[in-house]
């Protein structure tokens, strides 16, 4: 149809939907599968989370009332949201309460607090129920009406999984779970075993609703994070306040926090000093106390001085929207493991399917067996052959895993990088704000033929306009002693050597030792002193006025606290840890011999990508990081990891990011990995052993129909119950000893 005359008109945005019913792995499958069969479709992405389907429609080519016929039929009420909407200000549950019809639906997502006996799922489980028991009454008074009930039981639970069936097959998936169990179940009737046929829908049935309760537990964690910012805010206007919605305040705007409210929005605090509670955004246990100039993230608490706050982000950008974008994006990104399990199971139904066929149809017309005994074999081979617990097996697992490491700050951006993460041999830490705390202080200003207050004068302006913590460090001393620093035009970043600008006419460079000796030679006392503070673990910057030095500032970056403690557990676990910085050699090796690790030094953007190839060859690596300088490093990594306090390029770039900011959390994530392939394993083993073994006791005729059903609903709770044991993953108990750091010396 033309896009002309479509009852839509074509748009450029990507259509977002609410897909009500979609809040497991295999109706998000079985959503994918259908979209991706129409023509005109791209960049395709489902959150079983928020429980919708984003995507870019050719409408030309498949009109949106196609789109959304085709999801009705399989059983699913889209209703279309505004595109672009802030990721954090849409809870599902405001637009559908109450606005959808949901008979039919399995795993409906009710309003919070409605009783399970309440949803469409639960209504078809009670009323089924009613007349299997009402049907196994009768049968001690009547056996006719007995009969009737196991049949009305039947076909009232088959109806809707026919339904779906049906059309699942006609928008080209024909080996549906629901095929599969209405063929069983309206072959049981066929052959007489109505009785048993109703036991089957109901078992799926109570399957199906666990299946919908416990996939609600693995999204809790991450829906409650949409509910962490407040509602309103107090805006600063003139000597008042004024209270506002949250979501409509704008950059730069200043908002008040009363002792005990939550913070409106990212921002920095202008004025007041007040102990927060991150643990809702960061899962940091302690509150930090923090004052102007610090900080703040959205949804944290406020324990009990009052702040003004400048806001630093809108709501749509906030440290807890871009939290649910990475773990919806995270979805969206399967683990190989789930890559595979998919592949097998689109052959292995079709497989069951035929096996089935011909354990029912061989015997009898080949060796004369009974046909009643056959066809029943083969029935149950059709429910033992649901592969629900297998396609379970590994999202089940990766979604409990994502939604037990958001809680503890660790943000992983799919399955893929989860599963990686563990098998990694190498972890590869950049200095500067990941091993250290990324909090340089100027310790000593030496000066060659100029005095010393000049040459912090003249290297803070060179420095002015930088974010890098060497820069900053810089800065803030020239503030620290109230210098009148002046301004700098022409600045430029020199990547791993240092900066440049011209200042009051001069073309001046604060750059590293080893780059200003490819300039100018340094004298034999500057050239001691960079000697002196490298040994000592600081690092040396050189101030140059064109070619000629002017003087030597000495910065000293203390390790983080728990560095030594998380370096050592990576080596418990059998992890090797390597320092890559751009630092000196001696600085480097200073660094690295206290915290016991092995360094490269002296490293430009390009040698840290050539040790990463190198580290890849010897086997999986990791590469943790937080500065722009590192965004190359973390991309060509297996698994790139950022500092959460680290530049929005190196959060981007990487596949994992650290929101405590402690080296611990790599640790953490390794064995968070490890833990999750383990149960993914138990999953798989539990879904493949039931079957076999239950399909060896029905040609065996030790078993019956309501047996299969149970060996496909046991091993689906099975397995659902062994991946919600993630949710309660704790990793290693906190407390590294922390070392008490020298007092620096300013010179």
């Amino acid at each position: 149809m033309p896009s002309s005359q479509s009852p839509y008109s074509e748009t450029p945005e990507p259509l977002t939907y609410f897909v009500d019913g979609m809040d497991c792995a295999s109706c998000v499958a079985k959503v994918e599968r259908m979209v991706g069969t129409l023509p005109g479709t791209e960049d395709v992405k489902t959150s079983f989370t928020k429980q919708t389907l984003t995507l870019h429609l050719d409408e030309a080519q498949t009109p949106r009332a196609t789109l959304e016929k085709n999801l009705k039929a399989l059983g699913y009420t889209p209703s279309l949201l505004q595109t672009a909407a802030p990721p954090a200000s849409q809870g599902h549950h405001d637009h559908t309460a109450g606005a959808h019809d949901h008979a039919g639906h399995t795993h409906e997502v009710a309003p919070a607090g409605t009783p399970w006996y309440r949803t469409g799922q639960g209504r078809l489980v009670v009323t089924s129920g009613i007349l299997l028991l009402a049907a196994w009454l009768f049968g001690f008074i009547e056996p006719r009406f007995a009969t009737a009930g196991y049949i009305a039981a039947t076909l009232l639970g088959v109806w809707p999984l026919a339904k779906k069936a049906v059309a699942s097959a006609r928008l080209g998936d024909p080996f549906s779970i629901n095929m599969l169990v209405s063929l069983a179940a309206i072959g049981a009737v066929a052959i007489g075993e109505a009785p048993e046929g109703a036991v089957v829908v109901f078992f799926f049935a109570i399957g199906e609703l666990l299946e919908g309760v416990a996939a609600g537990k693995a999204r809790a964690g991450i829906q409650a994070l949409a509910a962490l910012a407040p509602k309103t805010a107090l805006l600063v206007e003139g000597a008042g306040t004024r209270e506002v919605p949250a979501d409509h305040l704008q950059v730069g705007q200043t908002v008040q926090v009363n002792p005990g409210a939550r913070v409106p929005a990212d921002g920095t605090i202008l004025t007041g000093t007040s102990s927060l509670d991150d643990s809702p955004v960061t899962g940091e246990s302690v509150p930090v106390t923090k004052s102007a100039g610090d900080t703040v993230f959205a949804g944290s608490i406020n324990t009990d001085g009052t702040l003004t706050i400048q806001v630093d982000k809108a709501a749509s950008d906030n440290t807890i929207a871009r939290i649910i974008h990475l773990v919806e994006e995270a979805e969206s990104s399967k683990a190989p493991t789930a890559r595979f399990i998919d592949r097998f199971s689109r052959l292995y139904t079709p497989g069951v399917v035929l096996v089935s066929a011909l354990v029912a149809l061989v015997p009898p017309l080949a060796f004369g067996g009974a046909w009643h005994d056959w066809l029943y074999k083969g029935i149950s081979l059709l429910l033992i052959g649901c592969p629900c617990a297998l396609v379970l097996s590994v999202p089940a697992s990766i979604t409990s895993a994502l939604s037990a490491g958001t809680r503890r700050g660790l943000l992983i951006k799919g399955g893929g990088a989860l599963e990686t993460i563990g098998s990694v041999k190498t972890v590869a830490f950049d200095k500067t704000g990941t091993l250290t705390a990324g909090k340089p202080n100027v310790t000593d200003v030496l000066g060659h033929g100029l005095d010393r207050t000049e040459v912090l004068r003249l290297a803070a302006a060179v420095e002015s306009g930088s974010s890098h913590p060497l820069a900053k460090a810089i800065t803030q001393a020239a503030q620290a002693s109230q210098m009148v620093v002046p301004p700098a035009t022409d600045a430029q970043a020199l990547p791993g050597k240092g900066a440049t600008a011209t200042v009051e006419g001069r073309t001046l460079s604060v750059t590293s030792p080893r780059h200003a000796a490819t300039l100018t030679t340094l004298s034999d006392d500057l050239s001691r002193a960079v000697t002196t503070f490298e040994e000592q673990g600081r690092t040396a910057v050189v101030l140059l006025d064109g070619s000629a030095p002017l003087g030597v500032i000495a910065i000293r970056d203390e390790p983080r606290p728990d560095a030594r403690a998380a370096l050592a557990r990576l080596q418990d676990l059998g992890v090797k840890t390597v320092m890559l910085t751009g630092d000196n050699a001696r600085t480097g090796q200073a660094i690295a011999r206290d915290l016991g690790l092995d360094v490269q030094a002296e490293l430009l953007p390009e040698d840290k990508l050539r040790l990463i190839a190198a580290l890849k060859a010897q086997g999986g690596v990791a590469m943790v990081g937080d500065g722009i300088n590192d965004a190359p490093a973390l991309a060509q990594s297996d698994v790139g990891i950022a500092m959460g306090g680290g530049t929005d390029v190196a959060l981007e770039t990487a596949d994992a990011a650290l929101l405590r900011e402690r080296v611990t959390g790599v640790a953490d994530l390794v064995a968070l990995s490890r833990a999750t392939m383990g149960n993914i394993k138990v999953n798989i083993a539990f879904a493949l052993g039931l079957k076999a073994i239950f399909l060896v006791t029905t040609l065996l005729g030790y078993t019956n129909l309501w047996m299969a059903i149970l060996a496909d609903t046991g091993a689906t709770a099975l397995v659902t119950a062994n991946a919600l044991r993630l949710l309660r993953w704790k990793g290693e108990p906190e407390g590294a000893p922390t070392p008490s750091a020298a007092s620096p010396r300013i010179a």
